[in-house]
């Protein structure tokens, strides 16, 4: 349902926000979930992106989704600031021939724990770094609404068990048990939960590079090579044992769907 896209691609979504190739292999990561996923849910018409992330990037790549699933998008978010940036680095990756048919429909919402401004059903909701920058007492309120307005749901936040990642990112973030108590009260027997950690890339956090390095990543023949092993390693992640991922992955997830 996904198409087979490579993190060197990915990394113009990435240059397009102003991130690097830290966020190409998280977008990289995080399709390689959504893509069996997404096939067993069925394909989706009407994506909301619920919130955008609090740091880092504007969730371009939840865009290439809905454009590769042909969907009406819709994006959510309590910060003018946030959507504005949005808008900015869509632009910038059209410019570079990405997302050209992607229009989405933009909602300033008063709170994100009640999303009144918006108005279901969606096929998927789907959001990236947003549950862990409300308030926890907000958290439940923003998952059951999700749970109301889509039939899918995914959500992906910081690793609350990785402090050597939220510490250079200057995130708060939820153990894998927390956001498995966070979404507990919308399973039921109709409805399949399947969460996890992704996100482990063989380099440190906090790597900054030049203008003139960045480029070169676009267009060299090293950098090219260097991203396809990346695409291998990232998907070797999950035959590693669990307690490594628990310290080492960037992301845990939480994906929900009827059965």
């Amino acid at each position: 349902m996904l198409n087979s896209i490579s993190i060197k691609s990915l990394y113009v979504l990435a240059l397009a926000e102003g991130e690097g190739v830290g966020t190409a292999y998280e977008y990289f990561a995080k399709r390689l979930v959504l893509a069996p996923w997404l096939k067993s849910a069925g394909r989706p018409t009407r994506v909301l992106v619920a919130g955008l992330p609090e740091k880092y990037g504007c969730s371009l790549d939840f865009l290439q989704v809905a454009a590769e699933l042909g969907a009406d998008v819709t994006v959510v978010d309590e910060r003018p600031s946030a959507l504005e940036k949005l808008q900015s680095a869509l632009a910038a990756a059209q410019k570079e021939g990405w997302l050209t048919a992607v229009s989405p429909t933009y909602v300033a919402a008063v709170s994100m724990a009640a999303l009144n401004e918006v108005t279901g059903p969606f096929d998927l909701c789907i959001a990236s770094e947003v549950v862990q920058r409300l308030e926890p007492a907000a958290r439940e309120a923003y998952v059951a609404r999700l749970a109301a307005l889509g039939t899918a749901v995914a959500l992906f936040t910081p690793n609350g068990d990785n402090p050597a990642h939220t510490n250079i990112s200057g995130l708060s973030g939820l153990t894998l048990a927390e956001l498995q108590a966070l979404c507990a009260p919308i399973q039921s027997p109709t409805t399949h939960l399947q969460t996890g950690y992704i996100d482990m890339p063989p380099f440190p956090p906090g790597i900054t590079r030049s203008d003139e390095q960045r480029e070169q990543a676009t267009s060299g023949r090293f950098e090219a090579v260097a991203m396809w092993g990346l695409g291998f390693y990232a998907r070797a992640e999950k035959i590693l044992p669990t307690a490594v991922r628990r310290r080492q992955s960037h992301i845990v997830y939480a994906l929900a769907r009827g059965k």
